[in-house]
């Protein structure tokens, strides 16, 4: 399993920024995939799941209706677009090969993560 991430960075609070995952070494439509992150000095937070084949998604109450989880299967991508960002969502996002990732107890296969740093 290769997961590698791209697109975080510096964003104002309101901005956006869209995440990406390029997933490898696994057929990638047959799994569930998840958006995790650790803000500085805290513990993994699940953000997002969406199913293999992107019949539903599921987010976590701090960014419901501020990102979307989406997925492109012929790409082997998984993305994370995040609007109207706040300062408390600065942390490191990485990307997971399962669903609830990050959740209490639950343990999945990540990239190396990519910075999102929200700050005026």
């Amino acid at each position: 399993v290769q997961l590698v991430e791209s697109g975080g960075g510096l964003a104002q609070p309101g901005g956006s920024l869209r995440l990406s995952c390029t997933a490898s070494g696994f057929d990638y439509s047959d799994f569930s995939m998840s958006w995790a992150r650790q803000a500085p000095g805290k513990g993994l937070e699940w953000v997002a799941s969406v199913y293999g084949d992107s019949s539903d998604a599921y987010y976590a109450d701090s960014v419901k209706d501020r990102f979307t989880i989406s997925r492109d299967n012929a790409k082997n991508t998984l993305y994370l677009q995040m609007n109207n960002l706040k300062a408390e969502d600065t942390a490191v996002y990485y990307c997971s090969k399962g669903i609830g990732c990050g959740r209490p107890t639950i343990t999945c296969p990540r990239g190396q993560g990519t910075q999102v740093t929200v700050s005026s």
